[in-house]
């Protein structure tokens, strides 16, 4: 494993390896770091753009602590953390470690939005989406062009909960994944590359609390990871790179449409099969919960931008209100 933390496993026979946490002493900084600042020629919310791309509270890629955005990830480089804070009105400034500090700086303005043309964009008749589109000018999509890392978070994030996904994923990039060397608050890690996902043990897995699904996918889409990025990234539309990600067993839409949204920015990708996407939307466009046509038939007036639609849908703050408890989901870690 690439990581620079520990992993110990302990056995004894007839019992189940048990994982160590890893070491979390920070790297020695042994490179400086890499400083630039970004000036937008468009209106930017800093948090709205970049800050969707963390995937939970407790994500390891990814922390906002006092309005600066702290992100780990793995260039061609090697691995890099970047920090980011708006200093003053339309000046973004950014820091950035590791071998791979250079490709990170090179991207920042990628990942606050600068490929996005929301020039095309038509809120429309519907008042929710004008008014919301109106007070937030600068409300973006942002890439990260890290095809595999998107990947394979969403492969987690099938068919389970966001707490499920978000542990899962919390535990397996901390155990494998490699520590960054910044003075981040908290410890930041890459994810594994594409080469290590496929040595994780099946025990490791099952520990982490991901289902046996997802992992298999993972693995089996590690095997082939090197092609799958170059023919997406080579890909000429959206429609061709779907065709390429769905193309793995186990990888459906939904998926595919997680991965454009958070690799490319995708403005028009629908997860269609969320478990509450339509719903949110049926509520915030017809007043009442609907299913994946009825989301379809509803977005439809904004075809090639419905991902606007859905992040504008989101930043209106507009809920269906909960109709039952919170689900607890059952942990199957200890079986």
């Amino acid at each position: 494993m690439t990581g620079t933390g520990t992993l110990r496993v302990e056995t004894s026979r007839g019992e189940t390896p048990r994982v160590e946490a890893p070491r979390l002493e920070p790297p020695r900084l042994e490179t400086p770091r890499l400083e630039t600042e970004y000036r937008p020629r468009h209106p930017l919310d800093l948090m709205r753009v970049v800050g969707f791309q963390q995937r939970g509270r407790n994500d390891p890629t990814a922390t906002i602590e006092h309005g600066v955005i702290w992100r780990a990830m793995r260039t061609p480089e090697g691995v890099a953390a970047i920090a980011l804070r708006e200093v003053s009105r339309g000046v973004i400034r950014a820091a950035a470690w590791g071998p791979g500090r250079a490709h990170a700086i090179a991207h920042v303005p990628a990942l606050c939005g600068h490929d996005d043309d929301p020039g095309a964009f038509d809120p429309g008749p519907h008042p929710l989406v004008r008014d919301t589109h109106h007070r937030n000018p600068g409300l973006r999509l942002g890439r990260t062009d890290t095809v595999f890392d998107a990947l394979a978070c969403a492969i987690f994030e099938q068919k389970v909960t966001g707490m499920q996904a978000f542990g899962a994923w919390r535990r397996i990039v901390t155990w494998f994944g490699e520590r960054v060397p910044a003075p981040a608050p908290r410890p930041l890690f890459a994810p594994p590359g594409i080469d290590d996902w496929r040595m994780i043990p099946s025990w490791a897995w099952h520990r982490a609390g991901l289902e046996p699904p997802q992992s298999r996918t993972i693995v089996a889409a590690a095997r082939r990871g090197h092609a799958i990025v170059r023919a997406a990234t080579a890909a000429s539309d959206p429609h061709e790179r779907e065709r390429v990600l769905t193309a793995l067993n186990g990888v459906g839409p939904w998926t595919s449409a997680e991965v454009r949204i958070r690799a490319w920015g995708d403005p028009d990708a629908v997860s269609v099969g969320d478990a509450h996407l339509s719903h949110e939307v049926g509520y915030a466009l017809a007043g009442a919960r609907t299913d994946d046509a009825g989301m379809l038939d509803l977005l439809d007036p904004w075809a090639g931008q419905r991902q606007r639609v859905i992040r504008l849908i989101g930043a209106s703050g507009v809920r269906e209100p909960r109709r039952a408890p919170r689900l607890h989901p059952e942990d199957h870690r200890a079986r």
